[in-house]
């Protein structure tokens, strides 16, 4: 992907594989095998954005989740600033937690609805900051709130208490807790209100552009993903279709099922 950058890349995906077991009968006796991802590789250049789309089943989810080893990787390698975390241990992966993070989806199910936004916030603190103390932590949350517009006395209130596009910003809020390098945005805005996602993308761009953020934007929606990415890859059945810079993608589609989705996006 030399077109974006021609510089060694954050993260780099080499024939990813994920699998997952199709059991049956009273043993549980593996029968076959579901490719979520299939043999899939991709670049992300240090301070870029590269949008990762494709239909509800396409495997990009599972690809997200694999890079933040919170799915068993099957095969392949995923390399971040050139180390392999694909074959590392859990004790030696525990530092790139700090690095890698997350932005999921459902703003209300990501948040225990029986923690303050507080709690929540400062969770990732106790983890990889233990050496703060009570005070610095809440100094902490407050600075983070404000960050993505949102007042610093919220951390004493339940996520129940706030509207969708408020949680997703105390979602953003948590992953930026411990000063993270790459956030993989795992269709952060899809569960919104239009009005409230384009507010969700301007925040992430400005926190980009502020703090120097490498993003994996996973979507469906093409339209998010042409506001937002310097990138684009195109995913389907567990593999990259097409993969191009985003003006290209959207001047220029190449691949029938490119076309399918630019078919799809509302037009005014």
């Amino acid at each position: 992907m030399s077109e974006l950058n021609a510089s060694e890349p954050l993260l780099a995906v080499r024939d990813l594989q994920v699998h997952f077991p199709v059991r049956e009968g009273v043993l549980q006796r593996v029968v076959g095998q579901v490719k979520a991802v299939d043999g899939i590789s991709f670049e992300v250049p240090r301070g870029s954005t590269v949008g990762l789309v494709g239909e509800s089943g396409s495997g990009k989810t599972t690809t997200g989740r694999a890079i933040a080893r919170l799915t068993p990787i099957t095969s392949g390698s995923v390399r971040y600033a050139g180390q392999d975390l694909s074959t590392v241990s859990k004790a030696a992966y525990f530092p790139y937690r700090k690095k890698i993070q997350m932005i999921f989806q459902d703003p209300f199910s990501s948040l225990n609805p029986r923690m303050s936004i507080y709690s929540s916030v400062a969770e990732p603190l106790d983890i990889h900051f233990k050496q703060l103390s009570k005070s610095q932590k809440e100094e902490r949350v407050s600075q983070l709130l404000e960050k993505v517009g949102l007042e610093a006395d919220f951390m004493r209130r339940y996520p129940h208490q706030f509207s969708g596009g408020q949680r997703q910003r105390i979602g953003i809020a948590r992953a930026l807790a411990v000063e993270p390098e790459f956030i993989i945005c795992d269709e952060p805005v899809s569960a919104l209100d239009v009005s409230v996602q384009a507010q969700i993308v301007n925040l992430l761009q400005d926190l980009q552009q502020e703090l120097g953020l490498t993003y994996l934007f996973i979507a469906h929606d093409l339209a998010v993903v042409e506001h937002i990415s310097d990138f684009v890859l195109v995913m389907t059945e567990g593999k990259i279709v097409e993969q191009a810079p985003a003006d290209a993608i959207y001047s220029n589609p190449q691949h029938p099922y490119t076309k399918k989705l630019l078919a799809a996006v509302p037009t005014l």
